[in-house]
């Protein structure tokens, strides 16, 4: 059994997706490879977005460390009815045809806050955050409200999710990091710490599907369209 599992994951191939620059000074250049990029399977890198190296390097630290805590620790910030805070191990079941069991990753939610008398107060997706005991996580929520500030900086981003993998996928026994899933919004962002592991499927309508690796660019934002820019633009944008 160990042997076939090494056998299939050797054959997933690494992916090959446009890598847009967004300082390029040729913006029709780059339009036109955002639409194809968008046209032909919806993921693609970006590169000089905004986001700089520090502050991305110290968000990937203290989740680090946050997700290192006890788990009585960590339960203290259990997400919330607004979406915010901490989810466990096996709390979402994305790909409930494969899985046996949840997703073997934990996870941690922030995003916009408002004020309680402001009109969007009762949508589910808005403030207020849930923040860790800052004497156990000193800077934690400094840093993570450096990156959400940078990331809005430039791009719609409404909540941000730290994800922090445990042990490793073996579909053979339909255990996954995180089960096979299309993202539900309308656009992702994701950084990536160098280590492979993040796997796409560019058609899903092709039987089998044909998986494959996603390569860490040092410096660059993994993108894909979500569901709802799918729908936006009538199924055009996969």
């Amino acid at each position: 059994m160990e042997t076939k599992r090494k056998d299939e994951a050797s054959i997933i191939q690494e992916s090959s997706l446009t890598c847009i620059d967004l300082t390029n000074s040729d913006l029709h250049q780059s339009a036109l490879l955002l639409k194809q990029a968008c046209l032909d399977c919806g993921f693609f890198y970006v590169t000089n977005h905004g986001i700089s190296e520090e502050v991305m390097n110290n968000a990937f630290k203290q989740s680090k460390k946050f997700f290192a805590l006890p788990l009585e620790e960590k339960m203290k910030v259990l997400k919330n009815e607004k979406h915010r805070g901490y989810t466990p191990l096996y709390d979402q079941i994305p790909d409930p045809k494969n899985q046996v069991q949840g997703d073997q990753k934990e996870g941690y939610y922030i995003g916009t806050e408002v004020p309680r008398d402001d009109p969007q107060w009762d949508q589910p997706f808005y403030g207020p955050n849930l923040w860790p005991n800052p004497d156990v996580l000193p800077g934690w929520r400094e840093t993570m409200e450096k990156y959400h500030q940078e990331a809005l900086s430039d791009n719609s981003v409404q909540k941000i999710q730290n994800s922090g993998s445990i042990g490793k996928s073996d579909p053979s026994k339909g255990i996954y990091g995180t089960g096979a899933h299309s993202d539900y919004g309308m656009i992702t962002l994701l950084a990536t710490d160098g280590v492979m592991g993040l796997q796409i499927c560019k058609d899903r309508n092709v039987k089998p599907q044909k998986w494959e690796y996603v390569p860490s660019i040092e410096g660059a934002i993994v993108v894909n369209i979500g569901d709802m820019m799918e729908r936006w633009s009538n199924g055009l944008f996969k």
